[in-house]
């Protein structure tokens, strides 16, 4: 998957001269909800996005979708395609591991009741995704944690297994003699898939799932499997995912917010647009040297998508089309 350049050392130099809220000119901005409008008039169901270029994973989606399954049923096995995907250096099996060469996985998902389950620090398990499933539904709790949340998993029948490959232990022995820690955004080798879907019933769900910061810091979760942050979904209203660096996410309860614009009458433009404005506007906000996208759809089909920086894209699966749509929205900054 071509998604590397989003985590490369951003070129910031190059990207553009304005402030933080001089995103555009007028007469873009103006184009641009013009556009959102005709989108809304035109949204078809059901539909399938994701985090980054992964249109095997809606593909997979999609399938789901068509043969009138649920969007909760959709998510899943969308995420699980990436999940097993050793090419993947970002999600299951296959993941980058943490400074200690543990790989560790967060994922979660939440369904159109409002219904949600989560694990953090799940290891020995690809699917990460459907032991969040599991939480949600077989147990009282949302979210369950590092070795608990393993034995869950072995109890509900998944199967133990290493989830290194010959590329992350090289990966590995490569940053221990030439690197110090240094958990910096655009450096760092990672990024979290992100799935939402509307079914044919017109039902929302939503799923993230990541193995998270490369050579992060044993123990370090981010946003993704965290309810609010990572992922939201309202079936009144619409979802969100995020993705990019966890931490500035979490600080925003970002896809939570995205999610009560919309509420409030925002498109999911406008709410990707302000929820990252939000970040940027932080006192002391390093935004130069980090990244976050958003994608969100609201309950009519109409979606959004914004990142801080350029090289962000998002997959579309829609009336029997698949593409991966490079996001020509992100915040033009001075250098």
């Amino acid at each position: 998957m071509k998604r590397r350049n989003f985590i490369k050392n951003t070129a910031i130099t190059t990207i553009g001269i304005a402030t933080t809220r001089n995103l555009l000119s007028c007469s873009e901005i103006e184009e641009k909800k013009k556009s959102a409008i005709t989108d809304k008039e035109k949204a078809s169901l059901p539909l399938v996005i994701a985090t980054w270029n992964v249109p095997n994973a809606t593909a997979k989606a999609w399938e789901v979708l068509q043969a009138n399954g649920s969007a909760l049923d959709a998510v899943e096995q969308g995420c699980m395609v990436e999940e097993a995907d050793i090419t993947n250096s970002s999600v299951g099996k296959g993941g980058m591991p943490d400074r200690d060469g543990r790989i560790t996985l967060d994922a979660c998902i939440m369904n159109k009741d409002g219904d949600c389950g989560s694990v953090v620090y799940l290891q020995n398990i690809t699917h990460a995704v459907s032991v969040a499933r599991k939480v949600m539904e077989h147990t009282p709790h949302v979210m369950l944690a590092g070795k608990g949340a393993e034995e869950f998993a072995v109890a509900n029948g998944f199967e133990k297994e290493d989830l290194q490959t010959d590329n992350t232990r090289k990966a590995l022995e490569s940053w221990l003699i030439k690197s110090q820690y240094e958990p910096v955004i655009n450096i760092e080798n990672h990024d979290t898939i992100g799935m939402l879907a509307i079914d044919t019933n017109g039902d929302i769900s939503g799923a993230c799932t990541t193995s998270g910061l490369a050579f992060k810091m044993a123990g370090r979760v981010g946003d993704s499997p965290i309810i609010g942050s990572g992922l939201f979904v309202d079936n009144e209203v619409g979802a969100c995912v995020a993705t990019g660096l966890g931490e500035e996410v979490v600080k925003t309860v970002g896809s939570f917010l995205v999610v009560e614009l919309m509420r409030q009458g925002k498109l999911p433009q406008e709410a990707c647009e302000e929820a990252i404005h939000r970040i940027v506007s932080k006192p002391n906000s390093d935004y130069k040297n980090f990244q976050v996208g958003y994608i969100a759809v609201n309950k009519s089909g109409v979606v959004g998508s914004y990142s801080i920086h350029d090289g962000f894209s998002m997959t579309r699966y829609q009336v029997n089309k698949n593409e991966n749509v490079q996001s020509d929205y992100y915040l033009k900054q001075s250098s």
